[in-house]
């Protein structure tokens, strides 16, 4: 096999979902001979969450360009576009939009194949118009575009729907532990950033409004983000301080599946949700919010867990109460999650990687692509002077 030098961008090393398939990637592809390089816009003091194979170079170029900065947006394609240069890789696989856009400017004019990986909902995450543009104008260089679910290549633009693939995140079964049941205290658990897009305000309301009829019940919502102070007057506001906790990052992965009896899912909306995923490969009964994108493609409404519309904390509370109530119907769900997840394997989805890098790679260089490697380049310096503009 071809040594190649595979590098991979994306925003941090935290405990998201990407962060998790790229330490899975990066194994995989280093036992495959290849080289791996892994760079994020996150500084060295920032702790790494998941576990990052020793053969792999990880350069943090928020040492160079820390948030806040002047010009930040436009000294990040910069910093990034230094890097490939100084040590150019075959290919280039971006995780998150802008992530994406800044990736296909840094290697513009160059032989550089490229892979865009879509890893939310890109018509709900907010940008300003002109990351838009810089959307419809770029994604139709990328080499392949990733999508999680087939319901995301509609966000897409149309000219780059012809190197869509289209593949899940992958589910480890054999480092997910099937969880022990049948403490005293019930635990209802969610997992994510605090922020909006998690609907953490809809659970706290829901859980209110039946925790009265569950006593026995707890709830338990893990992560961080810049709405941790806004929910915690929310749960205070509610009475609920002694019944609704949130307790900030599980100190391991998957640590927060330890004693939890059902896990819900809130979300005013998605990509493809890893803690959904790993839910049900514990086996857990699952109630989710059914969101675009994602809780659908694992969840049989029914069958092998719960599907509510999203934004309404009267429908999850009803759901909620019903499933709490019933042992039989939680231990179905739990039975039937972790079979159905197993379509969700880590060899299958990592050799679906394997196929659509392999079909990148075995192309010549971009046809058709005009864009020459200097100032002068009409779409590069349009799209430049665009990110300039989105500095803050």
């Amino acid at each position: 096999m071809t040594r190649k030098h595979i590098a991979i961008v994306l925003s941090g090393l935290g405990a998201g979902g990407a962060e998790r398939v790229v330490s899975l990637l990066a194994d995989r592809w280093l036992e495959q001979g290849r080289r791996v390089s892994i760079i994020t816009f996150d500084g060295s003091h920032v702790p790494i969450y998941h576990s990052f194979p020793q053969g792999a170079c990880i350069c943090r170029l928020g040492d160079q360009v820390p948030r806040g900065s002047p010009l930040v947006v436009f000294r990040r394609l910069l910093a990034l576009r230094r890097i490939l240069r100084r040590d150019p890789p075959d290919v280039v696989i971006s995780f998150l939009t802008k992530n994406n856009v800044l990736a296909l400017l840094a290697t513009a004019g160059t032989p550089v194949r490229t892979i865009c990986c879509e890893r939310n909902n890109p018509e709900k995450q907010p940008k300003h118009k002109l990351w838009n543009w810089l959307i419809r104008l770029l994604y139709r260089r990328a080499d392949a575009i990733g999508c999680q679910t087939q319901g995301v290549v509609r966000c897409i633009p149309k000219s780059a729907r012809r190197s869509v693939h289209v593949i899940p995140n992958p589910v480890d079964l054999t480092e997910v532990t099937p969880v022990v049941q049948g403490s005293q205290v019930k635990r209802l658990v969610s997992v994510g950033r605090l922020t909006e897009q998690k609907g953490f305000d809809i659970l706290i309301d829901a859980f209110a409004r039946i925790a009265g009829d569950f006593p026995d019940w707890r709830l338990d919502i893990w992560g961080e983000g810049e709405d941790r102070a806004a929910l915690q007057e929310r749960i205070v506001a509610e009475a609920m301080d002694d019944r609704i906790v949130l307790r900030g990052l599980s100190d391991v992965p998957r640590g927060w599946l330890a004693g939890t009896d059902l896990f819900v899912l809130a979300s005013r909306y998605e990509g493809f949700c890893n803690v959904v995923a790993e839910a049900m490969a514990a086996g857990l009964p699952v109630v989710s919010a059914d969101c675009d994108f994602g809780p659908s493609d694992m969840i049989t409404h029914g069958v092998s867990g719960s599907l509510v519309p999203p934004g309404s904390p009267e429908l999850l509370a009803m759901e909620l109460a019903r499933v709490m109530r019933s042992p039989d119907l939680r231990a179905r769900y739990a039975v039937e999650a972790r079979s159905a997840i197993a379509a969700f394997s880590t060899d299958h989805v990592l050799g679906r990687w394997d196929a659509m890098l392999a079909e990148v790679l075995g192309r010549g260089e971009h046809a058709g692509d005009t864009v020459t490697d200097n100032v002068g380049s009409p779409i590069l310096a349009r799209a430049n002077r665009a990110a300039a503009v989105q500095a803050r």
